[in-house]
């Protein structure tokens, strides 16, 4: 044959970098974008990006350089990050029906299975998340009335702080009870008690490595080498399996004395509607399917809440006039002794200002999850093929120098008109925008007001002697809320 001499000629070093060459080019040919694709940096050859942070603050970084609509490689996946009011507006809101979908990538199948509200699409997601609003809606206005539920809480919470006697403590865990257990009356019909801890530590554990973006990455792109290794991610899956089995333990006991007249709770509508669905198997009215809802509520109804309670907090140490005001207008609206209740929101309108921009500097929800678009599509002159991942950084909305006057700042009169009276921002984007914006918003606005009105009603907050609150800077809260340690005193 003609080959077999030159084959021969060549020695073993040689045929190690014409096989290097043949694949650094056959990666390039790969990973080459699609004419007029947003620009992005460059990454390594195969992985791409996979190490790139995935926060807000690489990406502002990044968008300094390239502009508020940019790429990235993570192994052959395409990633297009998306900055600033206007155009994650245009990818969440305006033109949001092309973005609805999730990808179906290797650890979130693993470990949700395509089920749940947060990473399910198309129709069954729909048929889902109307379902979940709907009953969380009943719930509030309901004869189980979620304002009761969540003032019977205030009075266990503050109890429970009341308890520390004024020593430094970390509110954490308190605070992560607290809210745990209005998810549990919503899920459950029931409080948590000693035999949840088990749960309640898994849930609080369970998201280390969904939460570590590079070893997602790592992951999407290799999930055959990662699966053969053992690493973080065999401990979060095997927690979320035991997450499902004890949320199944519970369906099953509701099953046992279920009363179609007579629902308790959202596992006993939710069995009621297994039943009614049976025939339309796209929408997957399933156990399975009940038990990942029943996570996701708890995961991010829990989490996400906690820490914006523990950031208004630390910011009410960091700013003690804040305090005073919001205590000034506790007193005059609803007195010393008297219970707040949700009614109380409207004449409050420097609380409520204060709390949302709690939630803007805090700046919890930094991300959205990555989108898939169902459709090719031109974004500020870039094309986007179909099938692209796209993020948009919800942190640079609430930053966004044309939106805020002071975006860098802790400045509750962001939230308040000329006559002190309450003021919506349409770009406060904390609970995300559009049909995938967060399913449990009004809940966690009530619990919220209820939770911080209370506290601040009996008590009063500093530092320790000798701490400060852990902030980043003067004005912006990031930090690690589990280790901050701060005092209540009884006012």
């Amino acid at each position: 044959m003609l080959w077999m001499p030159l084959l021969n000629a060549l020695d073993v070093k040689s045929c190690l970098g014409l096989l290097l060459i043949s694949l650094l080019a056959f990666d390039f040919w790969r990973s080459k974008n699609a004419p007029n694709f947003p620009p992005g940096p460059w990454g390594f050859p195969f992985l791409g990006n996979v190490f790139f942070g995935f926060d807000c603050r690489a990406m502002d970084e990044v968008a300094a350089k390239f502009g508020n609509i940019f790429s990235l490689r993570v192994g052959y996946d395409k990633i297009v990050l998306v900055s600033g009011y206007e155009w994650v507006k245009e990818v969440l809101v305006t033109q949001g029906d092309y973005f609805l979908d999730r990808l179906i990538s290797p650890p979130i199948k693993d470990v949700f299975k395509g089920n749940g509200i947060s990473l399910s699409s198309g129709y069954k997601w729909r048929k889902q998340r109307h379902f979940t609003a709907f009953h969380l809606k009943a719930f509030a206005e309901g004869k189980n009335a979620l304002e009761t539920h969540i003032q019977q809480e205030c009075i266990y919470l503050c109890q429970s702080f009341e308890e520390q006697q004024g020593s430094p403590f970390s509110p954490h865990d308190i605070l992560n009870s607290a809210t745990a257990n209005i998810i549990g009356c919503f899920v459950l019909g029931k409080r948590f008690d000693d035999n949840f801890t088990d749960f309640q530590n898994l849930l609080f554990n369970s998201d280390t490595f969904l939460e570590n973006i590079p070893q997602i990455q790592i992951y999407n792109a290799f999930p055959w080498l990662v699966k053969r290794f053992y690493g973080p991610h065999k401990t979060i899956l095997a927690n979320y399996t035991k997450l499902t089995a004890f949320i199944k333990k519970q369906i099953e006991k509701h099953k046992k004395d279920w009363d179609p007249f007579d629902y308790r709770d959202f596992i006993d509508t939710y069995i009621g509607e297994i039943d009614k669905r049976r025939k339309d198997t796209e929408a997957a009215f399933t156990v399975d399917n009940l038990a990942c809802i029943t996570v996701d509520l708890f995961k991010t109804g829990t989490q996400n809440t906690t820490d914006t309670l523990q950031w208004a907090l630390l910011l009410m140490i960091k700013y003690p006039d804040v305090q005073k005001k919001v205590q000034d207008e506790i007193d005059c609206v609803i007195g010393k002794w008297h219970q707040p209740c949700l009614a109380d929101r409207a004449s409050m309108p420097y609380t409520d200002a204060v709390l949302h921009e709690t939630q803007r500097v805090g700046n919890i929800f930094s991300l959205t999850a990555p989108r898939l678009t169902s459709r090719d599509y031109a974004l500020a002159g870039y094309f986007i093929p179909k099938g692209t991942l796209v993020i948009c950084n919800l942190s640079s909305v609430l930053k966004d120098s044309l939106q805020w006057e002071k975006p860098d700042q802790f400045y509750p009169e962001h939230f308040l008109d000329d006559q002190r009276n309450f003021k919506k921002r349409e770009a406060f984007y904390t609970f995300s925008a559009g049909k995938r914006s967060c399913v449990g918003e009004q809940l966690a606005r009530n619990i919220l007001f209820l939770f911080f009105t209370s506290l601040l009603q009996k008590f009063s907050f500093s530092a320790p002697e000798g701490l400060e609150p852990r902030l980043e800077d003067q004005e912006q809260v990031k930090t690690s809320h589990k280790s901050s340690q701060m005092c209540a005193s009884l006012r």
